[in-house]
């Protein structure tokens, strides 16, 4: 049976296939593609779409490990995790366990020692100072007995070349005598003179004799005196020489004392700034305002390692930044101070990629630095808070999602949609970069 015999009886057939219905089905058809034409020229923002987390900005407002400096054993623990705390607040009490710190006096005695040796310095240092006015006072002896040895010795060169002259005259008035002894002789042989007087010569040739034997051994004397004066003052120099070099010695040895007594002192100072540093660190305290999250140490007399991780703390107060991951592809079109749209985790939002300006429930931000070395394939972009747009919701976290939208050119609709049919990057150029780039090709024309 033929269909449309079939089929005319029916209303609805009848409606279709009327030309009226046809034409309103045309018209439809046309207002559809109208629309769609119209909408290719609407202007659309080319962006960057990247997934991300929530970070600070400064790193010591980021999540981060409390560790102890030195090990120990647990004693007490005096906060709950997830309690607010303030800095310093007292967190957690440590007791010794190495047996070079056992002792509960060893900062005292320990100051006692360097006390000790501080004092041992300033013997030293006073002996040495001792040892100068010694040797001050051994340079003005010397000069003293040195000159007193010069004076002798002078007196003893003017009595040498006295008696030296007396003992010539000696023997002038002896040869003096002995002549005229001579001569009295022959005049007594001739009987011109008398026995008496003959005499007389002889006693004065005698008493010339014995003079010159006294000169000689005054002279012989003198001699000997003048090279004891000699000795004296080379000994007088010798023993104050002997002497200076001694105390001299001595300051030096004083010297030396001091300076291993400053070091013993410097090293037990050391040691007693360590000894009370050490003894600060029983007490972990809160380094500022936030929150214990997570201790990995927990029950009492449990043994802690030197740099061993105690427990996870948080900052209060954090400056939030979103930490995005783009593709090495799109990281040329990202540049410090692009705005960029975000949607967090848990904020209801209806997004429309190209028109951010109609987007509800997105957040606006800036672009504040990016890494130049990537990690894992994917380039990290830190987006701040946009002062100039409506402010971040108070409740987000730490480590909570995010998803960026980096806003770029404003194009066509059609010129995108012709972008990524054949898999084009979005613009690589700026406003400004096209206007110099148009004004350059101009002035080569």
């Amino acid at each position: 049976m033929d269909r449309e015999k079939l089929l005319k009886d029916f209303s609805s057939y009848q409606e279709v296939m009327s030309s009226h219905a046809t034409k309103k089905f045309v018209f439809l058809l046309c207002g559809i593609f109208g629309l769609i034409f119209i909408g290719l020229f609407l202007p659309w923002t080319q962006n960057i779409r990247a997934r991300g987390t929530l970070i600070t900005l400064s790193p010591d407002g980021r999540e981060q490990s409390i560790n102890s400096v030195i090990s120990g054993r647990i004693e007490k623990w005096y906060v709950r995790e997830g309690e607010l705390i303030a800095k310093g607040d007292t967190i957690l009490h440590l007791s010794e366990m190495k047996t070079d710190y056992l002792d509960p006096n060893l900062v005292d005695k320990t100051k006692n020692q360097a006390d000790a040796k501080k004092a041992s310095k300033g013997a030293y240092l006073r002996k040495g100072q001792a040892l100068d006015q010694q040797i001050a006072a051994l340079g003005k002896n010397k000069a003293l007995k040195l000159r007193q040895a010069q004076n002798y010795l002078h007196q003893s060169s003017l009595k040498l070349r006295s008696d030296s002259l007396e003992f010539e005259t000696s023997l002038v008035n002896l040869d003096i005598a002995q002549k005229q002894f001579g001569r009295q002789q022959k005049l007594y042989d001739q009987g011109l003179k008398s026995l008496t007087e003959l005499e007389g010569k002889r006693q004065k040739l005698q008493e010339a004799n014995n003079k010159k034997m006294s000169a000689e051994n005054k002279w012989l004397a003198s001699q000997s005196q003048y090279i004891n004066a000699e000795l004296n003052l080379s000994t007088v120099e010798n023993d104050y020489r002997e002497k200076i070099a001694k105390a001299q010695s001595d300051k030096m040895t004083a010297l030396s004392g001091e300076m291993e007594a400053e070091s013993q002192y410097n090293k037990l100072s050391i040691q007693h700034e360590s000894y009370t540093k050490r003894a600060s660190f029983y007490y972990i305290l809160a380094p500022q305002d936030g929150y214990i999250t997570k201790a990995t140490k927990s029950g009492i007399g449990e043994i802690l390692k030197e740099g061993e991780q105690i427990f996870t703390f948080v900052p209060e107060r954090t400056e939030l930044a979103v930490e995005l991951h783009v593709r090495p592809l799109d990281l040329p079109l990202i540049r410090e101070g692009r705005k960029v749209r975000l949607q967090f985790d848990g904020w209801p939002a209806l997004v429309f990629n190209g028109w951010p300006d109609v987007s509800f429930g997105t957040f606006g931000g800036t672009i504040v630095g990016y890494d130049k070395v990537a990690r894992n394939g994917m380039f990290r972009v830190l987006v701040a808070p946009d002062k100039q747009d409506v402010a971040w919701p108070s409740l987000l976290r730490l480590g909570s999602g995010a998803y960026g939208i980096a806003l770029l050119n404003n194009v066509p609709v059609w010129y995108e949609l012709w972008r990524n049919l054949n898999g084009f990057p979005p613009d690589f150029y700026t406003k400004e970069e096209k206007e110099a780039k148009l004004k350059k090709e101009v002035k080569y024309e």
